[in-house]
């Protein structure tokens, strides 16, 4: 495993995070392929002894069992100075007022609930899910910076908005001299390339780190057009992010793959960590495959001539995923 900086902090992350929203209780929330605690902790422990030393969840994902079950794991497997452990606020997490956002209540209550089920003390990685237009930006920085400052976080990011948004934000602690965003979790990948616009210049030029999620397209980087499994066949939010022209990418990874004798998920993601702003892709796993693929997709090296193809059936569509 090759590690790298997380942006412009001294944070040392894998090329490769485990995207948690894999696991969870598939009774709670609305994601019913989720696995559940046993079937979960076999490929937590199959990650870490790959030497992934970065795991991604949230608050919302199977309406908290995913931090449950990962807390529990990793105190199981490893040492807590020797993970980064990240999640997210900003969904809702009860009903009534107050039960989802980015309000100084919303933060403050979110952090100790998640803390309480991942069976720690602090987050490395405390991440916006999304921006919320209903709260002022300066609260939500204010609170984030006071969370920061106690000791419960260690470092802040954001996930999938727009670019002037992010700015805003990073703007408006700056002023103020509050911690800033030091990561930009947003919708990446061969098939949704709309990131390269501004958010990915404006991550590159601030010195964020970018962490995809989505790198294989929900799995269509991976299998053949049409196919459907158990995820894709109840994945609404999934079903608008792509397009029918988006065949022709999946048939060129299928090419290089075959050409290659490896598996089309390792030239998807070599394709992302080839781009330099890519700290790293957050990938789930449901069998030990999948981990496979992701470890051996960081050294796995394209060429010029099939980062082209890989590229040139791209067209541009409207902004999805915020």
């Amino acid at each position: 495993m090759q590690y790298v900086k997380l942006g412009s902090t001294g944070l040392d992350v894998s090329r490769i995070c485990l995207g948690c929203m894999t696991y969870g209780d598939p009774e709670r929330g609305t994601h019913e392929w989720t696995l559940g605690e046993e079937a979960s902790r076999p490929l937590i422990r199959q990650a870490l002894d790959a030497g992934i030393n970065f795991f991604d969840t949230a608050n919302v994902y199977s309406d908290g069992t995913s931090e449950e079950i990962v807390g529990r794991a990793l105190r199981d497997f490893a040492k807590r100075d020797d993970y980064v452990l990240a999640t997210k606020v900003h969904g809702r997490m009860r009903p009534g007022p107050n039960g989802g956002g980015l309000s100084r209540k919303a933060i403050m209550t979110e952090i100790d609930h998640s803390l309480s089920r991942l069976g720690t003390d602090y987050v490395d990685l405390y991440q916006i899910h999304r921006y919320d237009h209903g709260t002022p930006v300066e609260e939500t920085m204010e609170a984030l910076h006071d969370l920061v400052k106690a000791g419960k976080v260690r470092y802040i990011g954001a996930s999938s908005m727009y670019a002037w948004e992010f700015s805003k934000a990073q703007y408006t602690a700056e002023r103020h001299g509050w911690t800033k965003f030091v990561s930009m979790q947003n919708h990446y990948n061969l098939l949704y390339r709309e990131e390269e616009r501004e958010m990915v210049p404006l991550c590159a030029d601030q010195g964020v780190g970018v962490l995809p999620w989505s790198p294989l397209a929900r799995g269509r980087l991976t299998r053949d057009w049409g196919t459907v499994t158990d995820r894709s066949a109840t994945d609404n939010f999934g079903s608008r992010l792509y397009l029918e022209s988006d065949r022709a990418i999946v048939e060129a990874v299928s090419r290089i793959a075959g050409d290659r004798g490896v598996p089309r998920a390792q030239v998807a993601l070599a394709w992302l960590l080839h781009q330099d702003t890519v700290t790293a892709p957050i990938v789930g796993a449901a069998r030990p495959q999948h981990l496979e693929d992701a470890v051996a997709a960081v050294d796995i090296e394209l060429s010029d001539k099939e980062i082209e193809e890989l590229e040139q059936a791209y067209t541009p569509r409207a902004i999805s995923g915020h």
